[in-house]
């Protein structure tokens, strides 16, 4: 079985950057198409961006311009570059297949804030 560790959260200023990494255990990352989700208290989880095995990608509207999905299926790995932070980004990240197939992992909170 499949599993997701996030990392590379934390506190910045709107206008501000991170970096999301999700690496994945096993051998057959490659084979899916991934995705980012995010959740906030109260809120259903909900997709952020989504990446094929070939590196197509998607993009919800409010983050269009602003983040950077990627994969390197060598490494079993994919990130999230995020830039212009707002507090409206605020939320727990989390990484699975799309459509979402497998156990979540614990995600790493993002906070946008002054």
């Amino acid at each position: 079985q499949v599993q997701f560790v996030e990392s590379g959260g934390g506190l910045v200023q709107p206008g501000g950057s991170l970096r999301l990494s999700c690496a994945a255990s096993g051998n057959i990352f490659r084979l899916y198409t991934m995705a980012w989700y995010r959740q906030t208290p109260g809120k259903q989880r909900g997709l952020v961006a989504s990446i094929t095995s070939r590196g197509g990608t998607n993009y919800v509207d409010s983050v269009k311009g602003r983040f950077t999905i990627s994969r390197d299926n060598a490494e079993n790995t994919m990130y999230l570059q995020m830039h212009s932070l707002k507090p409206e980004d605020t939320a727990v990240y989390y990484c699975n297949t799309a459509p979402i197939l497998l156990n979540w992992g614990q995600g790493t909170p993002v906070t946008v804030s002054s």
